[in-house]
């Protein structure tokens, strides 16, 4: 059914701008407005499936061994090593005979040096509340080599432990803080289209959860979203 209270702002504003003009014409008809189109339900006996069909990146946590910062102040946390603790607990991917990222791990042997040593894998950090409980999260991003992925962690500090609550690896093209996400950006193989994915705090679960993937239209000609979940 049409929409009455978005008409009378349409009215308003037109009156508006006829005014502002010298229109002595009168009132000029916008248009239709749009119809309001509920959900159609498709298969409403349709049986749940009894387990997910795939991993959706329902988020994990873990606890970085051995780090810890005075006062739980994660702006006084050794950032390499960090990253070297992640390394030191999953061997399979970084230090295994089939790890695909051992070069990763070579590498940070160049990180922490002044002045700053370009074979080092590690970006630049940044701090933000991200969980809400007034004192700011650490957010870090390291190349994963060899290859074109970036890693992005987050972490937290939770009864004297620096705690990862998120982690995700990408073709990553850009990343975003906003409010309690990160907003990560990256290529699609169709031309003018990105994927974002937005990964927010949960406090119930106590790790941020992937809320948005989306395929969005970048080029010059606006495009509506082609999939979402």
């Amino acid at each position: 059914m049409p929409r009455p209270v978005r008409s009378l702002v349409t009215a308003a504003l037109v009156l508006a701008t006829a005014a502002g003009c010298g229109d002595a014409g009168g009132l000029h008809g916008a248009g239709p407005t749009s119809t309001a189109t509920s959900p159609a339900r498709l298969w409403p006996n349709l049986t749940p499936a009894a387990s997910p069909a795939w991993n959706y990146d329902d988020g994990e946590s873990e606890a970085m061994k051995g780090i810890t910062a005075p006062g739980d102040d994660v702006r006084e946390v050794d950032q390499v090593a960090v990253v070297k603790a992640e390394i030191a607990q999953h061997p399979d991917e970084y230090s295994g005979a089939k790890a695909p990222y051992r070069e990763t791990a070579r590498r940070m042997a160049y990180c922490g040096k002044q002045p700053a040593d370009s074979r080092c894998p590690l970006l630049k950090a940044y701090y933000r509340d991200l969980t809400g409980d007034g004192h700011e999260d650490l957010t870090l991003g390291f190349r994963l080599l060899p290859g074109h992925q970036t890693a992005v962690r987050v972490y937290t500090f939770e009864g004297g432990r620096l705690v990862q609550v998120m982690a995700n690896e990408d073709a990553v093209s850009g990343v975003e803080l906003a409010g309690r996400s990160v907003i990560i950006h990256a290529p699609s193989d169709l031309a003018d289209y990105e994927y974002r994915f937005q990964w927010t705090w949960d406090p119930e679960q106590r790790v941020m959860l992937l809320t948005h993937d989306e395929m969005l239209h970048i080029g010059k000609s606006p495009s509506p979203s082609v999939s979402s979940r």
